[in-house]
């Protein structure tokens, strides 16, 4: 009947794809991928011709063993077929051992790290065999070993295994492979001899392959040629003459484990112990993870994403790892295309904003640079912008200034409403009420920065009155921002504020306290004067002039980089903050420990303080205690209400200070 003629491998549920890669054996390899779902796989090929039945015998033995042997170093069977014409087997997607090598060449070459963690998966296959499955895999060589995506080795060519004790049973290699066989086998007068010893003789074969190529004769093992210093001595132990001395491979893998030996570095350790990362103990994976960063630069592109990144991610998900994976997590990032970032770590980063976790947010906010990109516009608004805000009202003023700093980073994603509106309100009462200095100067530096953002009627109702706001605030370099601001947004006003509102301010801040304001001031009123004296001299180049008054919102060209972050004060509590929440408690740090340095003050933007009224220390309650000593940059009530004389067009909400 026709269904008995029927050929099953149409029925087979995978597609090769790729071109056939010749291997020993009769067998090739190539690319292909699952028909329903399209993952991608590898599949091995072996036609069934007449003449080598011996060598088909081995290749159907290969399948059969590939079935039932399941170890992480060994190639994992997902699927096969045998016919009369054919066996398929399929697998993960791999790629030989040499291909992977030439392929490493155009960006300098396979390094040490990863051949070291390499040969270590192979030992650990063979001594899996060898000691737990009294087997012998009798075939290792480079066209033998295989690498999956993440750089991971796997052992193969499993058509010559046998049982131990049985090497009379063993299938016949073919010619090619016999410069790959031990002297024992050549010369029967060595009998004695331990059952892995033609095992470790081949992983000497390929250790010497993996530095210097193809093996063509076995002389040439005598030669050590690019293999590294630390691995000669055992490297020598397994090509020795007498096969009785050779090393079991877990004792060949112990040695080259001790102290200084060719498995005893960062990247090996780090592997073993996401190997084992399950059942370690909490305080482990973080030390871990805060360790983790400093190793990434030398480690493989595609193991840290193929590799690395899996754990990260479930070890948010599922673990309590928090903030200490940011770090990692971004470093890696950047080896992601923008799909993958968007799939794999967006998700995450949303997750995290809603966290109440302070260290976490902190860490978000002082890497937004490393992510921001990744953002589309619906994302920021709905999910990330209403989570940040609340930054802007924490006890804690490291978030605050971290909250504000972030804001030339989200400013021109956000939609109308949250940046006309919403974001102005907090900015309108941080620069008048928040008792921190260098705050409402960074809020001010910030305005000025995207201003380009808002709409013509969000900056002709707020920017005049803030920098106004500014100029009159106790904390000297709020004042030079404030000066600087007008000046670097000059093009937003129109020639009757420069004259009737923006003049007689900075004609008042040239009586500043302060020198360095007070030339700012000057420089900036000689700039306005310019302007207003051009127009005066010819009227028809006033609206060439005012052209970016009422213009809809740019990108801020102009002022991208007009004074840098004028305060840096704060930030010296950011990193105590943080190792304060990763050492106990998620406790805050108080501003008295930023103002026992001093701030940092920029140069060119901040002028040292001018006034300093003490207050009595307030008690903040919040998630975390704080409690703030008098500091430099407090500033009472009394004195907000003396310069607090405008508001930015009724947006300060006063009701909720």
């Amino acid at each position: 009947m026709w269904f008995w003629s029927r050929d099953p491998a149409r029925d087979f549920p995978y597609e090769v794809t790729g071109e056939r890669e010749e291997l020993p054996g009769g067998w090739g390899i190539q690319k292909g991928k699952r028909r329903a779902g399209g993952d991608l796989v590898s599949v091995f090929t072996y036609d069934i011709r007449p003449g080598v039945d011996e060598q088909t015998q081995a290749a159907k033995s290969a399948l059969k063993r590939i079935k039932t042997l399941r170890h992480p170093n060994i190639l994992s069977y997902v699927d096969g077929l045998e016919t009369d014409k054919c066996l398929y087997v399929v697998t993960e997607p791999l790629t030989t051992l040499g291909t992977y090598i030439k392929s490493r060449s155009d960006s300098g070459g396979i390094s040490e790290l990863e051949i070291s963690w390499g040969l270590h998966q192979i030992v650990k296959a063979l001594s899996f065999l060898v000691n737990d499955g009294n087997l012998i895999h009798n075939n290792v060589y480079m066209s033998s070993v295989f690498v999956d995506r993440a750089g991971e080795w796997k052992l193969g060519g499993l058509d010559y295994m046998y049982p131990a004790g049985s090497e009379d049973s063993a299938p016949r290699k073919g010619p090619e492979l016999e410069k790959y066989n031990p002297p024992e086998k050549s010369d029967r007068s060595k009998t004695s001899k331990e059952k892995w010893s033609a095992d470790v003789w081949c992983l000497g074969c390929l250790i010497w392959e993996v530095f210097n190529g193809p093996l063509l004769r076995t002389n040439s093992l005598r030669s050590l040629g690019k293999i590294p210093k630390s691995l000669v001595p055992h490297y020598c132990e397994l090509v020795g003459a007498n096969p009785k001395i050779r090393p079991n491979p877990a004792r060949f893998l112990q040695n080259c484990r001790a102290p200084g030996g060719f498995f005893c570095n960062s990247f090996v350790e780090t592997n073993l112990f996401l190997e084992e990362i399950q059942i370690k103990d909490p305080a482990e994976r973080q030390t871990f993870f805060e360790q983790l960063s400093e190793n990434l630069d030398s480690f493989p592109e595609d193991f840290c994403r193929h590799k690395i990144l899996p754990q990260l991610l479930t070890a948010f998900e599922f673990g309590s790892a928090g903030a200490v994976i940011l770090t990692p997590l971004f470093k890696i990032g950047k080896f992601l295309t923008a799909d993958e970032y968007q799939q794999k770590i967006i998700p995450i980063i949303v997750k995290m904003f809603s966290s109440t976790d302070r260290a976490m947010r902190i860490r978000l906010l002082q890497q937004m640079e490393n992510f921001i990109q990744y953002l589309n516009e619906p994302t920021v608004n709905a999910q990330i912008f209403p989570h940040v805000v609340h930054g802007f009202m924490d006890t804690n003023p490291a978030i605050r200034e971290q909250t504000v700093k972030s804001m030339l980073l989200l400013a021109p994603k956000l939609n109308e409403n949250n940046l006309n509106v919403e974001l102005m309100k907090h900015f309108a009462r941080l620069q008048a009420r928040d008792d921190q200095g260098p705050i409402r100067c960074n809020t001010t530096v910030c305005l000025g920065k995207i201003a380009s953002y808002l709409n013509p009627a969000t900056r002709q109702r707020v920017l005049i009155s803030a920098f106004s706001r500014a100029t009159k605030d106790p904390f000297s370099p709020s004042r030079a921002a404030g000066v600087l601001g007008f000046a670097a947004t000059h093009n937003f006003y129109s020639m009757n504020d420069c004259a009737g509102k923006i003049l007689p301010v900075l004609c008042g801040v040239t009586m500043d306290p302060e020198k360095s304001v007070r030339d700012q001031a000057f420089k900036a009123i000689r700039s306005f004067l310019d302007k207003l004296e051009s127009v005066s001299e010819d009227p028809a180049q006033l609206a060439e002039l005012e052209k970016d008054v009422h213009a809809a919102s740019t990108s801020p060209g102009v002022v991208g980089g007009w004074a840098g972050w004028a305060v840096t004060g704060v930030s010296s509590l950011t990193s105590k903050f943080i190792r304060t929440s990763a050492a106990g408690g998620q406790q805050d740090v108080a501003p008295a420990q930023a103002a026992a340095s001093g701030p940092s003050v920029s140069p060119a933007t901040a002028p040292a303080e001018a006034s300093k009224p003490a207050v009595p220390p307030a008690n903040l309650s919040s998630p975390s205690h704080y409690e703030p000593e008098e500091e430099d940059n407090e500033v009472d009530e009394n004195t907000l209400d003396r310069w607090d004389d405008e508001d930015w067009g009724s947006l300060e909400v006063r009701s909720h200070i």
